[in-house]
């Protein structure tokens, strides 16, 4: 039996389809007797499907030797493109990670979205998200990855879109799905040449390819930016990374797997192709520039946010900035501690946020206050996910944080700055918002503010429990160094780092009244991040610009100028046509000699040009 389940793990992935195809008959409206609840319960079954069969794989393959699963799709001269499944306790185990979340965070939706209309289509959406994810998480072919990547892409414009009525919900998901669009087109065009070059898109060949081939720098230095341009997209790194803010439009369930999972899922394609990715050295040296700008300007960013999932989603950019910059440097296996522990600690958080979002029917963080005593399980699920993600001792980021730093005291100092920093503007910021949201008097949106149901209570408290037991499951995989091992000056750094932003984030003055400073430097500083550094600004007055003047001068040639000959070519067959019916005899004879008259003329032409 359970060797029948190994075999066909990749059932897993599917049965989110099946339960995204359960619910069409509620989501489309043909059942509306019933409301859209068991529709819910459909895809909820689905999941815990997944989960049980992805539990029973994991326990038995975490002791063997990675297998590989290979369906030929198509097979033509020097063509080969397979669906390959790769079986392993890691690849398994990303599995279960996201079926688990997904799991809980379709149970949180049950009561978030109690009362909305569309609660089907939002699950249907849901199982189409975690097909996408959990078949990601086991592709062993760049073919197969690449168009689960483009599913992923589509589940998040449905998603951020889900409540289409409103105007800038319609924009954000159409932001967000052209920004991914660009890294999408040039993995795509990676992904082309990979297979012209290489033969082969399955992973395991690719990586053998990768250590024999040699191709001149021009070719490996595209093929490498080309193949890291989708993971960009897809984990909103530096200069595709405007989408994440704007997709915080959605519903907070979804957010709550796009800041957790659907990044992570990206930085874990871009592990996967880390070995082939040696072959440019330019484009490594890409991926640490990109995470550095992107860790660092995020955190500055998210300082200035009042919206709440706004100032939480930028710390998501700026700790796949981090994981950016391990994979650059070639410490995969810190970067997927990294994405774990960030993954579990950013869940938590954003059901806690999604909590107060619910019951105070608000974002502004400024209209907000005094909720801790109100609100005792979403404040705690904030507590917990925010020690959890500023790696504070014995939680999980602190060990992957602590790995990192260990890594690069010696052979790379300058990257232990970067992740001190980021770690102290992470803390900063949590704690700024802690207070604003948790702390201080009664504002009048928090003076009626009921904890949240049940259906979000299990989850968040679930969380907790699971953000608090990283450790131990970190312990009992073997990734926790032996206490020899420990580097108590790196130690003692990150603990201060978060340490200090706690401190000075309690500290600091802050003042609901105001929205703006009254200095005008601190008001530029303030304008500058909350802003996003005018990058939004930039784009519109270039690439936008460009673009925009370019398709006019394309519609005015192609309205005037090729339909204009078009129409003239028109205008003369007719006109001549018109002409020529005056002259006609009816003299079959006067034709024939029309012809051959022609046909002379255009002998005698031939002949003379050939004389040159």
């Amino acid at each position: 039996m359970v060797s029948f389940l190994i075999q066909n793990c990749w059932w897993i992935p599917i049965y989110g389809l099946i339960g995204a195809v359960l619910t069409l008959p509620w989501s489309a409206g043909i059942i509306r007797r019933t409301g859209p609840r068991p529709a819910a319960y459909f895809n909820l079954l689905m999941t815990v499907l997944a989960f049980i069969h992805g539990s029973i794989v994991y326990r038995a393959v975490w002791s063997q030797e990675p297998r590989e699963i290979i369906f030929n799709w198509l097979q033509t001269v020097d063509l080969d493109l397979s669906f390959a499944i790769n079986i392993s306790a890691v690849t398994v185990g990303a599995m279960e990670v996201v079926t688990a979340l997904s799991l809980l965070a379709q149970v949180y939706a049950l009561g978030y979205l109690e009362k909305d209309w569309a609660l089907a289509r939002f699950f249907g959406l849901m199982g189409f998200f975690e097909a996408a994810m959990a078949g990601l998480t086991i592709s062993d072919s760049l073919f197969f990855t690449y168009a689960l990547l483009e599913m992923l892409t589509l589940s998040t414009y449905l998603l951020v879109g889900f409540w289409y009525g409103q105007p800038l919900v319609v924009t954000a998901a159409r932001d967000a799905f052209l920004t991914k669009r660009v890294g999408d087109v040039l993995l795509l065009m990676g992904v082309v040449a990979v297979s012209a070059l290489a033969g082969s898109m399955n992973f395991s060949d690719l990586y053998e390819w990768a250590e024999t081939v040699e191709l001149s720098p021009l070719t490996a230095n595209l093929l490498g930016l080309a193949l890291i341009a989708g993971p960009v997209g897809k984990c909103a790194q530096f200069p595709l990374h405007l989408w994440l803010d704007e997709a915080m439009e959605g519903p907070n369930p979804a957010s709550i797997l796009r800041n957790s999972v659907v990044v992570s899922i990206g930085a874990y394609v871009l592990i996967q192709m880390q070995p082939i990715l040696v072959i440019s050295p330019i484009a490594l040296d890409v991926l640490v520039v990109l995470g550095t700008v992107t860790a660092i300007g995020a955190s500055l960013v998210a300082l200035a946010q009042i919206d709440l999932k706004r100032a939480m989603c930028h710390s998501t950019s700026a700790y796949l900035g981090l994981v950016f910059i391990l994979v650059g440097m070639q410490w995969s296996g810190c970067g997927l501690l990294l994405l774990l522990a960030h993954g579990i600690a950013k869940a938590l958080l954003f059901m806690g946020v999604g909590g107060v979002i619910l019951t105070t029917n608000s974002q502004d963080i400024t209209e907000m206050g005094g909720l801790w005593s109100r609100m005792p399980a979403t404040t705690t699920s904030y507590l917990v996910g925010a020690a959890g993600l500023i790696g504070l001792l014995p939680l999980g980021s602190f060990w992957a944080l602590r790995e990192a730093v260990d890594i690069f005291w010696i052979i790379d100092p300058w990257v232990v700055p970067v992740l001190l920093f980021v770690n102290f503007l992470t803390a900063l910021n949590l704690t700024r918002v802690f207070r604003l949201v948790f702390l201080g008097e009664y504002q009048p949106k928090t003076k009626r503010t009921p904890e949240v149901p049940w259906p979000m209570a299990v989850p968040m408290v679930s969380l907790i429990i699971i953000t608090l037991l990283i450790p131990v499951m970190m312990q009992r995989l073997s990734l926790l160094p032996d206490s020899g091992y420990l580097n108590l000056a790196a130690m003692i750094l990150l603990v201060s780092s978060g340490l200090l932003g706690v401190i000075i984030g309690s500290i600091i003055e802050l003042n609901r009244n105001l929205s703006r400073p009254i200095q005008a430097p601190l008001r530029f500083a303030q304008d500058l991040l909350a802003y996003d550094f005018y990058f939004n600004r930039f784009y519109n007055l270039t690439i936008v610009l460009a673009v925009s003047q370019l398709s006019k001068l394309n519609s005015w040639i192609d309205r005037y100028i090729v339909d204009g000959v078009v129409n003239l070519v028109g205008l003369v067959t007719i006109f001549s046509g018109q002409g020529l019916k005056y002259g006609v005899s009816g003299q079959s004879q006067s034709y024939l000699l029309t012809i051959l008259v022609g046909i002379s003329i255009l002998a005698v032409l031939a002949l003379w040009l050939t004389d040159f």
